[in-house]
């Protein structure tokens, strides 16, 4: 899959075989090295499951780092693969699905979908001679708005033909993984055996030398980045198969990922090398280390620092290869390159079983712990709400004497995927999972009930799969009674604002209805605007400023969690609690600080603490054979200034 090998210079040729082939194939020798070191730290790294969960977890990364390469190559940049992945799922589920459009047809839509996005950016980069990092930022936006406003905020279901594109042959061997290889191959393909292949490393190594040699540089460019717009489509196709929905804001911030496994795997950002092969491994690399600091139990946080370490060190091992006299060969030539370059990964291959296989029997021979064993999924750590269910359910699982993993989905549906995928490998007791989206959550909740092991689901509900139960608040009643505080505070009638969640979660979609749904009872309140702030203070500052400039005669505000409230709040000034009443959701500590304090009226609180602490005592008896309530409820209270003294939370 080479496409371009890399030959010792002279000053080099006493170096030694092993020291040329670390050199010369660096990432590689990453990969071994981090497969040999979590194989050693945990047992349940090296099983046939969790091996291929990180085959699964590294595809769409992979196959959006494949169309990348071709840019990066060229000397390039993409960042709009990662919107024009979620924007071609959605035009396949919403054509299929909303408008009977036969499937085939629909995946050619899809196809197509990347090719234009590619076709644009190549012609503004091509022809409008913008820089392709501005290109590619406004192509960013403009999908991922075009992805929300075609979905409308919400996930599209897939047709079945398209959802099995998720499932496994022969019930072990993963879709994703064997189209994760097709389009590798053709990756290397283009790359080492086509005309525009070569373009592409022209263009790279020298533009204008490339333009002065007869090439064609414009319409090569438009030809690489419509390239890259078809590898974005299928990844987007084979991520919305695994989620069995396209979800609007699917795979936000890949493109940083596929990004880095094309510079992992040891292409350069100038341009000139760069080659398939690597950026698989640079991919894997990536998906090896985010399975396993799960499987260790390592903070999210502590996991986003680990993988920036990697991707400097991956620059700077390139770097000092470079200065120890290995250079780049042209692609193509070098006629013992491919033998050589199979030779050492089936050397690679040998060392690695071999080191792997011991390691195994050291895990084998330990005796681990008699405490039960449970993973926990929360949505975001990034919110005060779910850092409150981590810790009641941290504290309840320390009493009871359980094991409990904790991991950070970051509010992308895919990632917790990925970690219900290793929780379930890795053979928890139980899963307690806080989904960022109920339908995008179903297929790994059912490959853990096919695994036997309980799920239990807490705040938010698992839609088509069987948990054994849901510890959750009601959000739609929550959302009435937030509608009803601020109606009867305005007196039946008033002007007012809502600041809604993220754009396709579930929590932002039933609040929003449960918001209507109580404002129906008072016809008096007028709602003059409704603006997503994506549960963020910062956000919510900023829109709720918009807002005031087009309705500074707004008299009131619902907002769908504290944190917009607070932001409302700054952006409201003096107002707040005089003029205009604000009320929140979730009733975290600064939220009912602030009602304390009297400007934010009410907070609809949920006493996440006690979600935590409940889920914790309900997975431990599922674990256990107890019967457990399938619905069990954590009621909401509406906190307000006379009566926050005593809201325990």
């Amino acid at each position: 899959m080479a496409t371009d090998t890399l030959k010792s210079t002279p000053g080099a040729s006493g170096a030694s075989g092993l020291r040329r082939i670390l050199l010369d194939n660096g990432a590689l020798t990453a990969l071994i090295v981090l497969v040999i070191a979590m194989s050693a730290l945990s047992g349940d790294f090296l099983t046939t499951d969790n091996l291929l969960n990180v085959g699964v977890q590294a595809a769409v990364t992979a196959i959006l780092a494949f169309g990348v390469t071709f840019v990066i190559v060229s000397a390039g940049i993409d960042l709009s693969v990662g919107s024009v992945a979620a924007l071609s799922a959605t035009v396949l589920a919403w054509t299929a699905t909303s408008h009977g459009v036969p499937v085939f047809i629909a995946v050619l839509l899809a196809v197509a979908t990347g090719i234009a996005a590619g076709l644009v950016n190549g012609f503004l980069i091509a022809y409008g001679k913008l820089p392709p990092f501005i290109a590619t930022l406004a192509m960013l936006s403009v999908a991922r708005g075009l992805s929300l406003v075609i979905s409308e905020g919400s996930p599209i279901a897939l047709p079945d033909s398209v959802s099995h594109l998720g499932d496994t042959l022969g019930g072990w061997l993963p879709v994703p993984v064997l189209v994760m290889i097709v389009m590798g191959l053709i990756a290397a393909f283009v790359l080492g055996r086509t005309y525009i292949g070569r373009s592409m490393y022209a263009i790279g190594g020298n533009e204008e030398a490339a333009r002065l040699s007869g090439l064609r540089v414009k319409k090569q460019k438009l030809a690489i980045y419509a390239l890259s717009g078809v590898f974005a489509a299928v990844a987007g196709v084979v991520l919305a198969a695994r989620l069995s929905s396209a979800q609007p804001q699917a795979a936000d911030g890949y493109e940083l990922d596929a990004i880095a496994a094309v510079v992992i795997g040891g292409a350069s950002l100038a341009g000139g090398t760069g080659k398939a092969s690597g950026t698989l491994i640079g991919a894997l690399i990536l998906a090896v280390l985010r399975n396993g600091l799960n499987l260790l139990n390592v903070s999210a946080f502590w996991q986003q620092v680990v993988i920036g370490v990697v991707i400097a060190l991956a620059v700077l091992f390139d770097t000092l290869r470079r200065k120890a006299g290995a250079t780049p060969v042209a692609a193509g030539t070098g006629g013992g390159g491919k033998g050589k370059q199979a030779g050492t990964y089936a050397l690679a291959a040998v060392v690695t079983v071999a080191i792997v296989g011991a390691t195994s029997f050291l895990h084998n021979g330990s005796s681990s712990s008699s405490n039960p064993k449970m993973g926990l999924s929360l949505s975001t750590l990034n919110n005060p709400f779910f850092v409150q269910i981590r810790a009641g359910a941290q504290a309840e699982a320390k009493k009871l004497g359980v094991d409990l993993t904790v991991t950070d989905a970051q509010n992308d549906a895919s990632q917790q995927a990925n970690q219900l995928q290793n929780f379930t490998s890795s053979s928890v007791g139980a899963i307690i999972v806080n989904p960022v989206d109920s339908d995008a959550a179903s297929n790994s909740v059912k490959a853990a009930d096919k695994a036997k092991i309980p799920v239990i689901a807490v705040d938010r509900g698992v839609n088509n799969a069987k948990t054994q139960a849901l510890v959750a608040s009601d959000n739609v009643a929550g959302g009435e009674l937030a509608a009803k505080t601020v109606a009867e505070k305005l007196g039946g009638k008033g002007k007012i604002v809502i600041l809604q969640g993220q754009a396709g979660t579930s929590a932002a979609r039933e609040r929003a209805q449960g918001f209507a749904n109580g404002l129906k009872a008072y016809p008096g309140i007028q709602v003059v605007a409704q603006q997503p702030a994506d549960f963020d203070r910062t956000k919510g500052l900023d829109v709720m400023s918009n807002l005031l400039q087009a309705h500074p005669d707004v008299q009131g505000v619902i907002a769908a969690n504290d944190e917009m409230a607070l932001g409302a709040i700054k952006a409201l000034g003096s107002k707040a609690g005089k003029s205009v009443s604000v009320v929140g959701f979730d009733g975290t500590p600064d939220g009912l600080k602030a009602v304390e304090g009297g400007s934010l009226y009410a907070s609809v609180a949920q006493q996440p603490t006690q979600l935590g602490k409940i889920a914790v005592d309900n997975a431990l008896k599922a674990f256990q054979g107890k019967k457990v309530e399938q619905m069990v409820k954590v009621p909401v209270k509406v906190v307000t200034k006379e009566n926050v003294a005593g809201f325990g939370g």
